[in-house]
């Protein structure tokens, strides 16, 4: 058994952290908690989430400097952006480094905890596919 998907959050407000700790733990995830980019690297690598919840605006390390190093890395966690900066350019960059989904703030709850499923999901399935099952469960 598995367990419950593991999501990283990073999220420098402390409030919105928590209303989105609750909110993943109610769909089933199992959340980490960062709340800067130097810590949500060291857990990536420590704790290998099936997913990443990452804010762009954050204190010491940004997030596009996180999104940009997992974007590096053989097999890098899928990746749920959740920022304020709705700039096209912002959406555009997040996407070429490999992003999973682009969310604005003020965000819909419901829209973005089933986006963080799909991304920890779809790892999870990806992981545990064999090569010859893959086309029949849809995997490419």
């Amino acid at each position: 058994m598995l367990g419950r998907p593991r999501v990283l959050i990073v999220e420098d407000d402390p409030d919105l952290l928590v209303v989105l700790r609750v909110n993943l733990v109610s769909a089933g995830l199992e959340p980490i908690l960062a709340g800067d980019g130097k810590t949500a690297i060291a857990r990536i690598d420590a704790e290998r989430p099936d997913a990443v919840l990452l804010d762009v605006m954050l204190p010491g390390i940004d997030g596009w400097q996180v999104l940009e190093q997992l974007h590096t890395m053989g097999d890098p966690v899928p990746v749920v952006v959740c920022s304020a900066k709705k700039n096209p350019d912002d959406v555009a960059r997040a996407e070429e480094l490999g992003a999973a989904a682009y969310l604005v703030k003020p965000f819909d709850i419901d829209h973005l905890v089933d986006a963080v499923v799909a991304a920890a999901t779809s790892r999870r399935h990806a992981e545990v596919a064999l090569p010859e099952q893959a086309p029949e469960l849809g995997f490419a």
